[in-house]
């Protein structure tokens, strides 16, 4: 039994590791939008495009650079240095034999998309596996001790290093090889700084006995991320072959806001949600009012927040982006209500991770990605609204499957679990009418800058009014949440 020193300290190292992660998760998405905006406001949508293209394959080759060996030394409760080694020396090894394979074949892509210039830009991006290979282990061993500022520390460097590289090249005349450098300075600077901030070198051994250990446990991790990848990026690879490099770049402005998003709401509370529930294992009741509880907040702010994007997209893109980016304005405002579904029931997989049921986890995201690659294939040739929209109708369509399984595991009542939703769904859509009410009296007679601050101010007051007014007990329950004890010794 862990003795109350030791399970002090572990609880003082959580929370400086949820706190540092947080500073890394929401620090490097501000940074890296703000690269964003100003890449896309000087850049065509064909150069991001071409980028988008040349990730669709090499996000795959990625994902069997690590084999989930990181991830197992981060799950592995005894570990000796020959993991570590054995590990490192894996990665180096598969990550050279798949930049060769890349370069290879990087002209058989091209051809493939019909696009001659996908072939250099897939060759120098391959060079990305031999940074991710030479950190990963460095980056395990700090996600083991709980040391997320040194993560955070690499992750912020490495997004300004990139940001200052694509931005100095795109001005000195380098279109689409802007975003090219951009990534390559992001990866190379995360390993130097890590190397920096380690201790760990690794010797010249390797172990096929701890080989085995690690990828009895990594392989799932892979056959998870491979079916994932499918359910993720099957829409980009779609339209990349039958619509092409623009359209895409249209796509994946809209996708990539869905995802700065759903990844700022839950980017923090990923890292604690599993633990935490895993803890409440044995107590079915505490982690139903748990689950409840986590369900009703995340729905407080992703509806006012997804809904409000949906209903100034064209404002956002052009005030954003710039007139150029328009047609992302419609696909953005669909795929928002996915980003919406996505942050509120993101709680469902930490739950059936906790209780130990990682191959309903499996079984769901091999249905998810059979589901979306058919309907992507019957949709796209009526274009990326057609896209975006199967995919919002999938899951929603699909949405009931978790829900039933948290039912089958910690037995919620489906009644108490819809009433969650509902003050937030219906202030949102209060403050929803309040922003077309104000766009429509506003007109085009003052600048659109100006449009949007009045409404996203009239909206979030609109919101606000009505949580207060229609659920205070949740209003109470916000403002305590967010109450700093400092402040609050001073009144």
């Amino acid at each position: 039994m862990e003795s109350p020193e030791k399970s002090s300290n572990l609880r003082q190292k959580a929370v400086k590791g949820v706190v540092w992660s947080a500073i890394e998760s929401w620090g490097s998405q501000v940074i890296s939008f703000g690269v964003f905006f100003l890449l896309a406001r000087l850049l065509d949508p064909e150069a991001f495009g071409l980028v988008a293209l040349a990730s669709v394959f090499l996000n795959f080759i990625q994902l069997f650079v690590d084999q989930g060996l990181s991830t197992a030394i981060v799950q592995r409760q005894e570990l000796e240095p020959e993991h570590l080694n054995t590990a490192f020396w894996t990665n180096i090894g598969i990550s050279t034999l798949l930049i060769i394979l890349s370069i290879l074949c990087a002209g058989l892509v091209a051809e493939f998309f019909s696009q001659p210039a996908l072939t250099p830009i897939i060759r120098w991006l391959s060079f990305s596996f031999l940074f991710s290979a030479f950190s990963s282990v460095q980056q395990a061993i700090f996600q083991r001790k709980l040391a997320f500022k040194a993560l955070a520390i690499r992750t912020l460097s490495a997004v300004v290093a990139g940001g200052v590289v694509g931005i100095t090249m795109v001005f000195m005349g380098f279109g689409v090889w802007s975003l090219v450098g951009q990534q390559l300075a992001n990866g190379l600077v995360q390993v130097f700084t890590l190397w920096g901030v380690s201790d760990w070198r690794p010797g010249f051994k390797f172990s096929i006995k701890h080989f085995q250990e690690l990828f009895a446990f990594g392989i799932n991790e892979v056959g998870f991320n491979v079916f994932n990848f499918f359910s993720r990026r099957g829409d980009d690879f779609l339209i990349g072959y039958f619509l092409g490099p623009t359209a895409l770049g249209y796509y994946s402005v809209a996708y990539r806001i869905l995802l700065v998003m759903t990844q700022l709401l839950i980017s923090t509370t990923s890292k604690v949600a599993l633990p935490t529930f895993s803890k409440m294992q044995q107590d079915p009741e505490r982690m139903r009012r748990a689950f409840y509880t986590v369900t009703q907040l995340s729905s407080f702010i992703a509806f006012p927040m997804f809904l409000a994007v949906a209903a100034l997209s064209p404002e956002l893109i052009k005030t954003i982006f710039g007139s150029q980016w328009l047609p992302s304005a419609p696909v953005m405002r669909v795929l928002t209500f996915v980003g919406l579904l996505q942050s509120v029931s993101f709680f469902n997989n930490s739950v059936i991770l906790a209780l130990g049921k990682p191959s309903w986890r499996l079984g769901l995201t091999v249905l998810n990605s059979v589901a979306n690659i058919l309907s992507y294939v019957l949709v796209v040739q009526w274009g990326i609204l057609a896209v975006a929209s199967a995919f919002v109708i999938r899951a929603y369509l699909f949405s009931p499957i978790p829900v039933w399984m948290i039912h089958k595991l910690i037995r919620i009542n489906l009644g108490t679990y819809l009433q969650q939703y509902i003050a937030p769904l219906i202030s949102s859509l209060v403050m929803v009418a309040v922003i077309l009410g104000m766009k429509y009296f506003l007109g085009t007679s003052i600048n659109l800058s100006l449009v949007l601050a009045i409404c996203i101010v009239f909206g979030a007051g609109a919101y606000i009014t009505m949580i207060r007014l229609s659920a205070p007990s949740l209003f109470n329950k916000v403002i305590n949440l967010v109450k700093i004890p400092a402040f609050e010794k001073t009144r």
